[in-house]
């Protein structure tokens, strides 16, 4: 799973500039992990990393020139976001 988060994380950094490298990673891993629980949780049968790495590029192409302008009310993500910022990448 780490060379399809690594790779994602590259694709997210290329589309905003404005996260960091440590952000972004943290952004492709719940994405990731949204992804695959809410799969399971609807009860399909599971596809396997290359569908939920396709999803979640699908996301990033779409959502992620404005993940640095997202202001979360879920505790989980609001928390990623109050960590401080690394140098950009």
């Amino acid at each position: 799973m780490d060379d399809h988060i690594m790779r994602l994380t590259n694709v997210l950094l290329s589309r905003n500039d404005k996260l960091s490298t440590a952000k972004a990673k943290m952004w492709v891993e719940y994405l990731w992990e949204d992804f695959e629980a809410t799969r399971a949780k609807s009860g399909r049968e599971y596809q396997g990393k290359e569908m939920t790495e396709k999803i979640v590029l699908q996301w990033i192409s779409q959502y992620g020139p404005h993940l640095h302008n997202y202001n979360p009310t879920n505790e989980k993500f609001s928390g990623m976001m109050n960590e401080p910022d690394e140098p950009k990448h």
